[in-house]
């Protein structure tokens, strides 16, 4: 090995000094030289250096730039000593590696001092409920109930509205439509759509028991995961105690407000009414009070919400998304299961069919994940569950299951990690955005279970470079190799918002993108203070960035984009 390539080494030995974690135990030696210098008198007791301390060692014991200069001054004293010169070379670099480290590191204190401040100030600003206060009763004669809007396979919806709470004559400001594919259908379509959500904006989800008894405590301890996305006033004091005490053992989980989390207004149990459609639609989940032939029984839960003129199956069914609107679209869908997860729960049932739509002033979809009836809330906040036995739920739809659940085999000790299980969710829901069947549908035939990576379909040409990186990153198969929705939901920022704070940039240097986080807050802070427009999707999802800040997250999501833009480089160059 010749002299240059060694000092090549040494220069790398310095620099791996920080990255694998080496300078904890070279700063404890150092600390441990620099006490036994400086205990002088009674055993324990530390002071000053004395004077006769040369200020030369003193350098070297209380710095690590002392430390590198100390090791490059015993490089060069060498040079003229024993040994042969590429190891005094390798002596010599490694010194001045080390010597690198310290300007690494303070750059990092001031990027990781910079995401606080930023996120510290971002929290501060609560997200806006869209009906507040809501002040409607608890009970289901106080609201009136439209047609059905909904039906899955526990539940019906249909859109209400509280009397009391109506939206004023002159409001027309309407961003929810529907689309249509045939024009002159389309407006009468959204007129009719429109009047509909201003007359009943709010929807009442009736749920179905079956087993669950008829006594309002067994049906809140039953159905507690309904109430994951309730709001702190959604049910009355007395019975918020009864489902604290008797969830057998377990305190179900409540998320914070979100903009792309559901959020329930009120929560109560009621007879079951005869509502439309009831006898047609679903006449086995009636008590038999109302059809003799039901199975149901006489009580059930009813969640109030706000009314959304459709699910983002349906909008897909009827709109193709651009490149930026799809990007938006997949990033709202990760900030809300980034939400989830930071407060320990998982979905455990995403797809299409449990997003729902509206759209903000401008037109762009704003997507709100729904439906927590199969999801995973517990206490500890650790999203794993002990798989000892099958007759644990692993959750939803078993063709929609990310790989690490749909493979699990209960025993003794198996636990299943839900903790990126929603992410690979999203990733398999972006085809539908980008225009694509969901590779995991039945009809397309991938397994779960069994799929290669190599098997997947690639996303249309027209969808971004980085958002294709995102969605392969996401389907892969171990989650260990797979990105946390944080860090895939900052790839996708850095790409929307901050290019030029990528360009020549490195995966150690951060003082560019603190730089440019700095001015992206100024930015953001500025449009809420403007108006309307701070109410947008695109601001939501800023402030949603700035406000979870990580300097670990958002290191590892630049180095994912520099990666798969190296990797492009070399396919053209190949090519």
């Amino acid at each position: 090995m010749s002299v240059k390539h060694a000092i090549s080494r040494g220069l790398e030995l310095g620099r791996s000094v920080f990255q694998l974690g080496l300078l904890k135990p070279v700063g404890r030696v150092a600390a441990k030289l620099r006490a036994d210098r400086l205990r002088v008198g009674q055993p324990g007791r530390t002071v000053q250096p004395q004077a006769f301390l040369p200020s030369r060692y003193r350098y070297y014991r209380t710095s690590l730039r002392g430390f590198a200069a100390q090791l490059q001054s015993a490089g060069f004293s060498r040079r003229f000593g024993t040994g042969s010169p590429r190891n005094r070379a390798v002596f010599l670099a490694f010194g001045l590696g080390v010597g690198l480290i310290e300007q690494q590191l303070e750059d990092d204190r001031r990027s990781a001092a910079t995401c606080q401040e930023i996120q510290a100030v971002f929290r501060k600003k609560k997200f806006q409920s869209p009906l507040k206060p809501f002040t409607s009763g608890y009970k289901l004669e106080d609201y009136v109930i439209g047609k059905q809007i909904g039906k899955g396979s526990n539940a019906a919806v249909y859109e209400a509205a509280a009397p009391f709470a109506r939206p004023k004559e002159n409001d027309n400001k309407c961003s929810l439509v529907e689309l249509r594919e045939d024009e002159d259908e389309g407006e009468t379509a959204r007129s009719v759509r429109c009047c509909s959500l201003r007359n009943f904006p709010l929807a009442v989800k009736m749920m179905w028991n079956f087993g669950a008894g008829s006594s309002s405590e067994a049906i809140l301890r039953s159905m507690s995961q309904e109430l994951v996305p309730a709001g702190p006033l959604a049910l009355k004091q007395e019975k918020e105690q009864i489902t604290l005490d008797g969830h057998f053992g377990v305190l179900p989980k409540r998320v914070s407000a979100h903009p792309n989390v559901i959020r329930v207004y009120r929560a109560f149990t009621a007879d079951v009414p005869l509502l439309p459609g009831a006898q047609e639609e679903y006449p086995d989940v009636l008590p038999a009070r109302l059809n003799p032939a039901g199975l149901g029984n006489n009580r059930t839960l009813f969640l109030v919400m706000k009314n959304y003129p459709c699910t983002l199956r349906q909008y897909l069914e009827v709109s193709a998304p651009g490149r930026r609107q799809g990007s938006l679209m997949l990033l709202q869908l990760l900030e809300g299961v980034d939400h989830l997860c930071r407060q320990g729960v998982a979905h455990r049932d995403l797809k299409s069919d449990n997003v729902l739509l509206e759209f903000d002033s401008g037109g762009c979809p704003r997507l709100v994940i729904t439906d927590f009836g199969c999801c995973l809330s517990q206490s500890d906040s650790t999203l794993q569950l002990p798989f000892n036995s099958v007759w644990v739920n692993r959750g939803g739809n078993a063709y929609l299951m990310a790989p690490e659940v749909a493979t699990a085999v209960p025993g003794c000790g198996v636990v299943i990690d839900y903790s990126k299980a929603d992410a690979w969710a999203v990733g398999a829901i972006a085809y539908e955005i980008f225009g694509q069947r969901n590779p995991f549908d039945r009809a397309v035939g991938l397994e779960s279970r069994s799929y290669q990576e190599k098997q997947l379909p690639p996303p249309p040409s027209s969808v971004p470079a980085d958002v294709q990186l995102v969605i392969r990153l996401l389907l892969r198969r171990s989650p260990n190799k797979r990105p946390s929705a944080r860090v895939a939901a900052n790839m996708l920022h850095l790409s929307l918002w901050g290019r030029r704070a990528l360009a020549n940039q490195d995966s150690a240097g951060m003082r560019k993108l603190a730089d440019w986080l700095l001015c992206q807050s100024a930015v953001v802070l500025l449009k809420g203070c403007s108006g309307p427009s701070g109410s947008n999707v695109e601001a939501e999802l800023q402030r949603c960035f700035l406000s979870n800040l990580d300097l670990e997250d958002l290191r590892t999501a630049v180095g994912f984009l520099l990666y798969g833009r190296e990797q492009r480089q070399a396919c053209i160059l190949s090519a």
